[in-house]
């Protein structure tokens, strides 16, 4: 589905009930908002593995504005910014009233400057592997410099440098840099969510690339304006949002909860599927 917001067009997909039967009436379920990472990746990531939420609640999906199954437009609009307000204006669209605001990676920098900006329109933060500031990619080249393989090192090159050309070239980076993103890694299994996504090159170049946003972003001085009831998951072994990024954000946001997953790196859905919707769905439950 698609929806016309703003001067784009946001593509976006519903799974579970909404109304759902409970004695003599209906009882409506939150909706929460899935927002994918990247910038360069789509939501399909999050596919099947998010049904798990549906037991509760119903999720929307999404694609980023320059990515995915979402409208191009001006390549220059294509900011965590321009994202923060795409979204409100699809929660808007689809009549939501205050969301549950998933957001994994980028999309946890998303959803904090949302749930900052818009504080009203959300009910519950949860905010997976992510960071509030550019200060993740500095920490994440020594992380790789100690971890990484030289295959690892040369193709992250590309992501400091913003010099992916061709859609091949970053499903490559994806493949060799499975072990790293995934503490239980399995390659056949990868594969197949590798070849579904669509990934947009242009997007991560202009995001990482010197200059480029993610480089001089920083939502600190907003996390504190934050009111939503916030739980934040992190990874011990993420290498490119390590857990000092998530206890910087739980010291910011008043009343926050932090649970770092000690055999999770930064695709805790892979590796940690059971803690990571158990968590989720005991939030949101009380």
């Amino acid at each position: 589905m698609r929806a016309r917001v703003r001067d784009t067009e946001i593509w976006f997909d519903i799974e579970g009930p909404g109304l759902v039967p409970d004695g003599p009436r209906m009882r409506e379920r939150p909706v929460a908002f899935a927002i994918h990472g990247g910038p360069g990746s789509d939501h399909s990531g999050f596919k099947p593995a998010y049904a798990a939420l549906t037991e509760a609640m119903q999720v929307v999906y999404f694609d980023h504005r320059g990515q995915g199954r979402s409208g191009r437009g001006d390549p220059a609009r294509w900011t965590l910014d321009e994202a923060v307000e795409d979204m409100e204006a699809l929660r808007r669209h689809l009549g939501c009233s205050p969301i549950v605001s998933i957001g994994t990676s980028y999309g946890g920098m998303v959803a904090q400057a949302h749930a900052a900006r818009y504080p009203d329109a959300v009910s519950h933060l949860v905010l997976v592997v992510t960071a509030s500031h550019g200060g993740f990619i500095p920490r994440a080249q020594q992380i790789l410099a100690e971890r990484g393989t030289p295959e690892q090192q040369a193709l992250c090159a590309k992501v400091w440098e913003g010099g992916f050309e061709d859609e091949a070239e970053l499903k490559r980076y994806y493949r060799v840099m499975g072990p790293l993103y995934s503490a239980k890694h399995d390659p056949a299994k990868a594969e197949d969510g590798t070849a579904r996504a669509i990934h947009s090159p242009e997007a991560l170049n202009r995001a990482f690339r010197p200059g480029g946003f993610l480089r001089t972003f920083d939502l600190r001085p907003e996390l504190p304006r934050i009111a939503a009831p916030t739980l934040i998951l992190a990874g011990r072994l993420d290498w490119i949002c390590p857990p000092e990024f998530s206890e910087e954000i739980h010291r910011l946001i008043p009343g926050s909860r932090l649970v770092i997953v000690e055999e999770s790196s930064h695709t805790m859905r892979a590796d940690a599927p059971e803690r990571l919707f158990g968590e989720i769905l005991r939030f949101v439950g009380a």
